[in-house]
């Protein structure tokens, strides 16, 4: 069975670690209304996408 032979040092384990860091999510605002909506998503305060009205807005 595979074992280390030498305990992994806290630089090491930072260095392999340093990749896992989560992005902060993106936004943009939608053409239609102006309202921020994360990309390639249907803008959930005037139902558009590409465009064109897919929802029709709830009022």
């Amino acid at each position: 069975m595979a074992v280390p032979k030498r305990k992994t040092s806290p630089s090491k384990k930072g260095m392999r670690r340093s990749h896992h860091a989560l992005t902060p999510a993106s936004y943009q605002e939608c053409p239609n209304c102006g309202e921020l909506k994360r990309p390639h998503n249907l803008c959930s305060a005037c139902g558009h996408y590409n465009g064109r009205e897919i929802v029709a807005p709830a009022d």
